[in-house]
């Protein structure tokens, strides 16, 4: 177990909402007025979280350059996911397995970005590679809403060979990039599926984009070329979800 702090309303809220028994315990700023701040203190007090008044100076430096909005919360994470758990999600989600695969992100805003998303589609894992990628930190914690906490993050030794492995259990892997003449809704989503987006930006790396079995672009038509990875990612996703008639 490893403990980290989370800071401002919306991330506190989510971890009270989602995993309050690994908060350990709640600061909120002295003379703090704030109505949401003071709810989520209650909310602490009735789940039985100590709740404790410090000086705004103390949050600063808890918060780095995050700002923490008068509130913050000790949170004991989870065990990381390993590689090796893979293979029981896949066997757990069945025919609803879809796996978000991020080939370098290194923001870790978009990171929790993309976290907060995979958690809203349901999604059985995200995968990224172990080098060239931002891990499971404070700031992506905080980016993803709660997120983090609801979607296991598998960070994978070798990127090619987990691919070749999701391909062998029988999931179909479609790549997002630009210029494919192929557009997204067109590609069945349904049954096993992994999307794959890559980094901020050189997109897919070349072997990455070889084990695909499809490369499809978001269409854009209006003047822009690309969108922000957290972007594609959720309308990706949603795209999946729309197929596969989920409500």
């Amino acid at each position: 177990m490893s403990e980290s702090w989370i800071v401002g309303i919306n991330p506190v809220e989510a971890a009270l909402s989602n995993d309050a028994g690994r908060v350990r315990e709640v600061l909120v700023e002295n003379g703090q007025r704030n109505a949401r701040v003071l709810e989520l203190a209650e909310r602490a007090n009735k789940l039985d979280i100590v709740v404790r008044h410090r000086p705004r100076d103390e949050l600063d430096k808890l918060a780095g350059e995050a700002r923490h909005q008068g509130v913050a919360a000790r949170y004991e994470a989870a065990p990381a996911a390993h590689e090796s758990d893979l293979d029981g999600l896949l066997e757990r989600d069945g025919s609803d397995v879809l796996v978000l695969v991020l080939d370098g992100v290194t923001d870790p805003h978009n990171l929790g970005a993309c976290l907060r998303s995979a958690a809203a589609a349901k999604v059985t894992a995200v995968i990224v590679p172990k080098d060239r990628a931002v891990g499971l930190t404070p700031v992506v914690r905080r980016a993803s809403a709660g997120g983090a906490e609801l979607v296991p993050l598998i960070a994978v030794t070798n990127l090619a060979r987990t691919l070749r492995e999701l391909k062998a259990a029988g999931v179909w892997i479609t790549g997002l990039a630009g210029g494919t003449g192929q557009s997204i809704h067109a590609v069945d989503l349904h049954g096993p599926t992994a999307l794959v987006l890559g980094g901020e930006g050189d997109g897919l790396r070349r072997l990455t984009r070889e084990l695909c079995d499809f490369v499809a672009e978001i269409p854009m038509p209006g003047s822009m070329e690309s969108l922000n990875v957290s972007v594609a990612t959720g309308i990706a996703l949603f795209e999946a979800l729309r197929q596969r008639g989920a409500r």
